[in-house]
């Protein structure tokens, strides 16, 4: 038969944030006129969504809309510090302080409407850009609400820091707390392997991992998705060269890349587990989504035609030797 199917497992943990140093964010968020918001922090957007994210963080805090959340400037010579887009830290290190600095403002918003309408604070609700008490008839706009503030002489702004608290390893006997927050997760691969060529095709993965909590579900698919697709390549595919120093694959004729055609079903779980510490719960699936894939391809071929690729990529033709050479070893075995 030429062609054989096997499944194969792996799980990670992955930690977040910067690792055995403390990891540190601010922001400023300001409810502005109108009812309108505005949230300033040396975010970082690299194509990974954060912006949306902050956007929904701050949206929901303070009880609005997510289109009425502007993310302002982002040069850190004129915004706070949010350090740097890696190390599956933006949702969790930004999305926290950003959460914060929205409560802060939030909270200056409520105190003054609470003493206008008489009210305890904690009867103050504020949703979809209005403004009401429970059990009564008071209902304003947020626009409303914030031009009562400035009358006041309060403007709603919060400033807040996030930070972690992590320590070295000991070098003595290892121990320490590296990272504050970790994520865990776990993915299954079925290949089909074809014994003639020694290629091999990704049919499916099923990927469940752990996000702590997902502020946006279809983002963090598409963050699985596209770890998958990347370890992927490393996996079967990108192999680069090095000779006397200079690359002989300088191009994508010979550095091969995974097409629309290589991507496999994928099938992802997300396990919401909440971060105990951070205000939100919140955790990061950036960099973990990938981590389990190779181990898992790797299994699933071993599984189909018994062969352990221990060098990447698994390219046809380091498969298919592996498969020979095993095949040979049985035949001598039987002599």
């Amino acid at each position: 038969m030429a062609r054989k199917r096997g499944r194969g497992m792996a799980a990670c943990w992955y930690g977040i944030a910067r690792t055995a140093t403390v990891d540190r964010a601010a922001a400023w968020a300001e409810i502005d006129d109108g009812g309108s918001a505005k949230i300033v922090t040396g975010v970082t957007e690299i194509g990974e969504g954060i912006l949306t994210v902050l956007a929904q963080i701050a949206a929901h805090e303070m009880g609005l809309k997510p289109e009425d959340v502007v993310i302002g400037d982002n040069d850190t010579a004129r915004a706070p510090e949010a350090a740097h887009a890696g190390a599956t830290r933006q949702t969790y290190m930004i999305g926290n302080v950003v959460a914060l600095a929205s409560r802060e403002a939030r909270a200056k918003l409520v105190q003054v409407m609470a003493t206008m309408w008489d009210v305890d604070p904690v009867t103050i609700r504020t949703e979809n850009g209005f403004v009401f008490a429970e059990n009564t008839n008071h209902k304003i706009s947020m626009g409303k609400a914030v031009e009562h503030c400035k009358q006041r002489g309060v403007v709603p702004v919060g400033s807040a820091t996030f930070g972690t608290d992590t320590t070295g390893l000991d070098g003595a006997d290892g121990s320490g707390r590296p990272w504050q927050a970790y994520v865990f997760g776990c993915q299954v691969a079925e290949v089909e392997v074809d014994t003639v060529t020694g290629e091999v095709q990704v049919l499916g993965v099923w990927a469940a991992h752990d996000v702590g909590r997902a502020v946006n579900p279809k983002g963090v698919e598409g963050q699985i998705e596209g770890g998958i697709v990347q370890a992927l390549g490393q996996a079967l595919m990108e192999d680069y060269q090095l000779q006397d120093g200079h690359t002989t694959t300088p191009g994508f004729a010979k550095y091969i890349l995974p097409t629309s055609l290589d991507v496999p079903q994928i099938n992802s779980i997300i396990v919401e587990d909440p971060d105990p510490i951070g205000p939100l719960g919140v955790k990061g699936i950036g960099e973990p989504a990938m981590v389990p894939t190779i181990p898992a391809i790797m299994n699933a071929i071993y599984d189909a035609v018994g062969v352990r690729i221990t060098s990447l990529p698994a390219t046809p033709e380091k498969v298919l030797m592996a498969i020979r050479a095993k095949d040979r070893e049985h035949a001598q075995a039987a002599e």
